[in-house]
C-alpha cells in the first residue's frame, strides 16, 4: 500500500465517535446532531423533479468534460452571481463539474503538484481536513497558516517567510471559512494573486459557502472577481470550487463544478479522464435546473438567517458566540478543554457538537482550535432552537 496513507489523521467524526463511546445520555432527549455540515432543508422540489424526470439517461456512459448546457449553465450563474460580466467565463474551457468540492479539492492537489521540487501546499488552520490529506497523498507538505481572534480569522499572509513562499505550489484558501465564517475581502485576494504570480503558484479557493452570508448588502466576492479586478482576465493562477450542497442543500446530489484558468482547467480536465469521475447524466440533468436558479438559493440563506438570529442571543449569555460573516457554523471559545465540553454535553443534553481542535493542527506553537467548538447550525430551526436552549442549560449548571 502506497506508505503516504499512514500519514493521514484521523477523520474528525472518527474521533467524535470514539469521544462519545460510552455516553447514556438522557433517554427522554431526542438527540440533535450539530457536529456534520450536512444540510438538512428540503432540497428544491425542481431539482427533485429534474433528476426524476432525467433517469431515462442512466443508460449511457457520461463524459467527463460533462454537458456543454452544464457548463454553460455554471459559468452564466458565476458571472451573475460576482457581477463578472456577461461572456467573462467561457464554459467550453474554464469550467469542468465534478462531484462535489470534495472530490474536487482532493483530486485537483493530486494533478497539480510537482513531485521533483520541494511542495508546500499552504491551507488555513483549523480547516476542512481534506486539505491537509491531499497535500499528504500528493507527497506535499502542509503548511498551516493560523487563523485566530488576532488575525480576525483569516490567514496572515503577511507572517509568511519569503523562502516559504518559495516552496509553495498551492495556497489552498476557503471563503466563506469553514469552521470561522470569515468572509475574505477582495483586497485580500489580490494580496494573494500578487504573490502567487511573485512566487509562481497557485491558487485554489473553496467557495462552496459562497451563497450563505448574513448581510444581504455584501456578498462573500470570488477568486475570479480579484483576478478580473487585476487584469487577469483568463482568471492566471486561480481556480475556485462550488458545490450545490450547501447552496441548494442537496448534499446527497453530489454536484459542483470548478472554474479558472482554462490552462488549469485543460491539465485537470486530462487528469480526471483517467480518475474516473465524470458525473452522471441524470446529476447533470438537475444540476443544470440549480444553477440556473437564484430564488431558492436566496430562500435557503433567509432560513440560516433567521436561525442565526434565534439561536445568538439564546447562546450569547453563555457563550462568547457571535454571528458569521457566512457559512452555516458557529465558532465560540468554551473556556476550557473542547473535547472534555463535548462529550460532557453529549452526556448530559444529547446535542452534539465538533470539538475546534479536531479541526486544526498545532502550527507555530499553537493549536488554534483548541478550546472551541464547531456549532453546525444545519438542523431545522425548531431543532436549533431547542440545541440552543439545551446548550445554555447545559453552561449554566
Amino acid at each position: 500500500m502506497n506508505p503516504r496513507i499512514a500519514r493521514l489523521h484521523t477523520y474528525p467524526f472518527e474521533k467524535l465517535a470514539a469521544l462519545l463511546a460510552g455516553n447514556q445520555p438522557p433517554a427522554d432527549l431526542a438527540h440533535i446532531a450539530l457536529s456534520i455540515g450536512e444540510p438538512k432543508h428540503e432540497p428544491p422540489a425542481f431539482v427533485v423533479e429534474a433528476l426524476r424526470g432525467a433517469l431515462g439517461a442512466l443508460g449511457s456512459y457520461p463524459s467527463t468534460v460533462g454537458l456543454p448546457a452544464l457548463r454553460a449553465a455554471a459559468a452564466r450563474w458565476l458571472e451573475r452571481r460576482f457581477a463578472l460580466g456577461a461572456g467573462t467565463v467561457d464554459g467550453e474551457t474554464m469550467v469542468l463539474p465534478v462531484n462535489g468540492t470534495r472530490e474536487a479539492l482532493f483530486a485537483f492537489v493530486q494533478a497539480a503538484i510537482d513531485g521533483t521540487r520541494p511542495a508546500l501546499v499552504a491551507m488555513p488552520n483549523p480547516f476542512y481536513q481534506i486539505y491537509e490529506g491531499a497535500a499528504l497523498l500528493a507527497g506535499a507538505t502542509p503548511y498551516f497558516l493560523n487563523t485566530t481572534a488576532a488575525t480576525r480569522y483569516v490567514p496572515d499572509l503577511d507572517a509568511v517567510p519569503v523562502h516559504v513562499w518559495r516552496d509553495v505550489q498551492i495556497l489552498v484558501l476557503c471563503s466563506p471559512g469553514n469552521p470561522t465564517g470569515a468572509v475574505l475581502s477582495r483586497a485580500y485576494l489580490e494580496q494573494a494573486l500578487a504573490l502567487a504570480e511573485r512566487h509562481d503558484f497557485v491558487i485554489a479557493l473553496d467557495e462552496c459557502y459562497a451563497d450563505l452570508w448574513l448581510d444581504e448588502a455584501r456578498p462573500p466576492p470570488s477568486l475570479l472577481e480579484a483576478a478580473r479586478a487585476t487584469g487577469r482576465d483568463r482568471f492566471e493562477r486561480c481556480i475556485v470550487f462550488h458545490s450545490l450542497s450547501k447552496r441548494s442543500s442537496v448534499p446527497g446530489l453530489r454536484s459542483g463544478f470548478v472554474a479558472g484558468d482554462p490552462a488549469l482547467i485543460r491539465a485537470f480536465l486530462r487528469y480526471r479522464t483517467y480518475h474516473g469521475c465524470a458525473m452522471p447524466v441524470p446529476t447533470q440533468l438537475a444540476s443544470i435546473e440549480a444553477w440556473s436558479d437564484d430564488a431558492h438559493a436566496a430562500a435557503n440563506r433567509a432560513l440560516y438567517r433567521e436561525k442565526f438570529a434565534r439561536v445568538v442571543p439564546l447562546l450569547a449569555p453563555v457563550l462568547d458566540v457571535a454571528a458569521p460573516d457566512g457559512g452555516f457554523y458557529l465558532w465560540p471559545d468554551v473556556l476550557e478543554d473542547d473535547t472534555t465540553v463535548t462529550r460532557a454535553l453529549h452526556a448530559a443534553q444529547n446535542v452534539t457538537i465538533l470539538p475546534g481542535s479536531y479541526l486544526a493542527r498545532e502550527a507555530h506553537g499553537v493549536n488554534p482550535g483548541a478550546r472551541r467548538v464547531r456549532i453546525s447550525l444545519v438542523a431545522p430551526l425548531a431543532e436549533c432552537v431547542e440545541a440552543a436552549g439545551r446548550i445554555r442549560a447545559f453552561f449554566d449548571r
